[in-house]
């Protein structure tokens, strides 16, 4: 089960906001329960500051160094100096490094690109400055990275090479040596809007070129940029929104022919949202860095033939699937390590380690791993002398602190509270793994998980077409603005419906005066462990659905469970089960409410089929079943003893349980766990009446 969090907007300022800025009920209950609760604060959300797109941007000339870079940059165009635009082998330096290597050549600049191979690392390489200085060049611009490059500017200026950086990452206590230094996460600067991502900056600093107008430079670059806004994960807030707002609309008619057959490639087509370019655009882009070299994306998308542009996406498209094929063997093998080991889902935070698995999509992993399991997650990679790693967090666990803390341990790292890379000596795996779940323990009692927002909770008057339809308004969403995500509490299971042949699943639901329909993508029918007649809560994104003139409301659901559960002592006896199962004992109060008696052994194993269930599904059949219910923690206990005796199996990857066939009576107390769990709560019931032919008994 995942945890769930409600939001409770004020009706108050709900209503005020609603009548003052002409906005829906529910748009208006949406943005307060996102802190966003008087008018002044809903038109800085939205942007309102100005009429076209250009004035809702502010003067670029604002970004601290942004004048010393355009001049730099335009006086060696000017001079028919060799200029190289310095990029990095991600989604946002890929399309940054495009954007100015366009406008540059557009101006008649003498003008080439690099981006480091992920072999090289992140950011300005002593080496390939060295080889650009040999090669004449003169002018280096940096776009995505180049803020920490201290040591490297150094270089650079005993090399004879000018350098301008343009960065968004956040700076360290030394800046580096350059003409120029265009960061808005300066210390010293006064810019307005603080959340570019890199492409963003280097779209400001085209418009500075262009002598403070952003016209022109919106009209040719705001699709890259807008992809970028979208990939690099940068709040859709403020400034950026207007830029993704604005791009995804050019993007739907894009003049730039690597656009339209990669669009083609990836069917992407008109209304383009910020979701289709997060998810079927960006990746095919970055998989160039991931699985070949970014050059092959930067050409792609500097390409002006159809022909050989639709070659190029073919290609793009082609590695895409190779990044989806690795990320599905990683996961593999990590399913059969745990099923190997479950006690690994058990630790407060997930490590896991594997050699050779891909350095450029262990992230992603970790990222599904965390959202699968609701853990900080530590994937490590060995490569030899050396293992690099990649992390992804939960909000409460911050990342770079667990990674500070083990410090010592690690050649390099870096990220911040959500996410993270490092790199260390192999022999210091295990010694980091130890080290690592000690931060954990001595800094956190209770470990956060992982936690789905609502915004709130949707009534059932609210299901109409005029309501759902003014959710617009809130487009683009993403990092920082959602799409908005709704409780509907106690909706009656009517109909189950395979979609797909199974693989997907579509629900008709009855809430309160409403029927609606619910689709739950991914999840198969077989595996779908609720019945007709079932009271469900659910967490759902409603969408208008047209077909044949007629418009619906539809659910796309995220999360459903049986109505009526205690989240919080649900979480509570997980915790304590986990505890226990870490050998970490168990409160002596707690002792004597987790040891299973005689009846809730016996509920417990009727409850489990013959085919795999879903864990939590049976708990709660269990809980539902019980005069006094049960908590999670005795209910994990039980399940365990089962599985110990060989009566059950099972697989705590995908979470479920299956009753295994037994011909012989099954001696309970043989059962390590039982026998260690009586011995530590001599009070608890005793089970010998259980003890023979368990499976006849019940």
């Amino acid at each position: 089960m995942k945890k769930w969090t409600v939001g409770n907007p004020d009706p108050n300022a709900a209503k005020a906001l609603s009548r003052q800025g002409g906005l829906s009920g529910i748009c208006a209950e949406v943005l307060v329960s996102r802190g966003i609760d008087t008018m002044e604060k809903a038109l800085g959300f939205f942007n309102e500051s100005g009429g076209d797109s250009a004035e809702k941007l502010s003067d670029p000339f604002l970004v601290k160094d942004m004048r010393e870079a355009a001049d730099a940059v335009l006086a060696a165009v000017d001079n028919g100096k060799s200029i190289c635009v310095y990029g990095d082998y991600d989604c946002d330096g890929i399309t940054a490094t495009a954007l100015l290597y366009s406008y540059l050549e557009c101006i008649g600049g003498n003008v080439r690109y690099y981006i480091n191979d992920r072999s090289e690392g992140y950011g300005l390489c002593a080496n390939a400055l060295k080889r650009l200085a040999e090669e004449g060049t003169k002018l280096i611009v940096t776009v995505d990275n180049g803020i920490s490059a201290v040591e490297e500017a150094a270089l650079a200026k005993e090399l004879g090479i000018e350098l301008v950086i343009t960065d968004h990452h956040q700076p360290g206590e030394v800046l580096p040596d350059a003409a120029a230094v265009v960061d808005p996460h300066r210390n010293d600067d006064l810019s307005p809007f603080k959340d570019l991502c890199g492409c963003g900056v280097a779209l400001k600093l085209v418009a500075a070129m262009d002598g403070g107008s952003y016209d022109s430079a919106l009209e040719q670059f705001s699709d890259l940029a807008a992809i970028a806004t979208v990939a690099d994960v940068v709040p859709l807030a403020g400034e950026n929104r207007e830029i993704v707002r604005l791009g995804l609309k050019y993007l739907e008619n894009t003049e730039n022919a690597g656009l339209q057959t990669l669009m083609e490639a990836a069917s992407v087509k008109p209304p383009i949202t910020s979701m289709q370019a997060a998810f079927a655009i960006a990746p095919r882009i970055n998989a160039s860095g991931r699985f070949a070299n970014a050059s092959e994306a930067v050409e792609l998308l500097l390409c002006e033939d159809p022909d050989t542009a639709a070659e190029m996406a073919a290609r793009l498209n082609s590695l895409n699937s190779e990044r989806k094929k690795t990320e599905a063997d990683i996961m593999e093998t990590i399913r059969w390590d745990i099923l190997k080991d479950p006690s690994i889902l058990h630790e407060r935070v997930l490590f896991l380690y594997g050699e050779g698995w891909h350095h450029g999509v262990i992230g992603i992993v970790a990222a599904k791993l965390v959202e699968r399991f609701g853990k900080p997650v530590f994937i490590l990679s060995d490569d030899g002398d050396e293992a690099r790693g990649s992390a992804r967090s939960v909000a409460g666990f911050s990342i770079h602190r667990a990674l500070t803390a083990c410090s010592g341990l690690l050649s390099k790292f870096g990220g911040h509270s959500g996410a993270g890379g490092f790199s260390l000596p192999k022999e210091n795996i295990g010694l980091f793994s130890e080290a690592l779940q000690k931060y954990a323990a001595e800094e956190f009692a209770v470990m956060p998980r992982l936690a789905l927002h609502a915004d709130k909770l949707l009534r059932p008057e609210e299901l109409t077409v005029e309501e759902i339809s003014s959710l617009e308004l809130l487009e683009p969403c993403g990092e920082g603005n959602p799409k908005p995500l709704f409780a509907l509490l106690g909706a009656r299971l009517g109909e189950v419906i395979p979609l797909s042949g199974g693989t997907h699943t579509k629900l008709k639901l009855f809430y309160g005066n409403r029927t609606v329909m619910g689709l739950m993508f991914g999840v198969k029918t077989a595996e779908f462990p609720y019945r007709t007649g079932d009271t469900l809560d659910l967490l759902a994104y409603p969408e208008i659905n047209t077909y044949g003139g007629q418009s619906t409301v539809n659910l796309r659901i995220e999360d459903c469970r049986r109505n009526g559960v205690s989240q919080k002592k649900y979480f509570a006896a997980l915790d304590a089960y986990e505890r226990y199962k870490r050998g970490e004992g168990a409160d002596k109060a707690l002792l004597t409410r987790i040891v299973p008696d005689r009846s809730e052994l016996a509920a417990v194993y009727r409850a489990i089929p013959e085919t795999p269930a879903d864990m939590d599904s049976v708990f709660f059949r269990v809980y539902s079943q019980l005069p006094d219910g049960m908590n999670y923690c005795k209910f994990r206990l039980a399940a365990d003893i089962f599985e110990e005796t060989g009566l059950i199996a099972a697989d705590l990857y995908s979470e479920t349980v299956r009753r295994l066939p037994v011909d012989k009576k099954v001696d309970l107390d043989s059962s390590k766990i039982l026998s260690e769990l009586k011995a530590l709560c001599p009070k608890a019931e005793r089970t010998e009446r259980t003890a023979s032919a368990v499976p006849a008994a019940v």
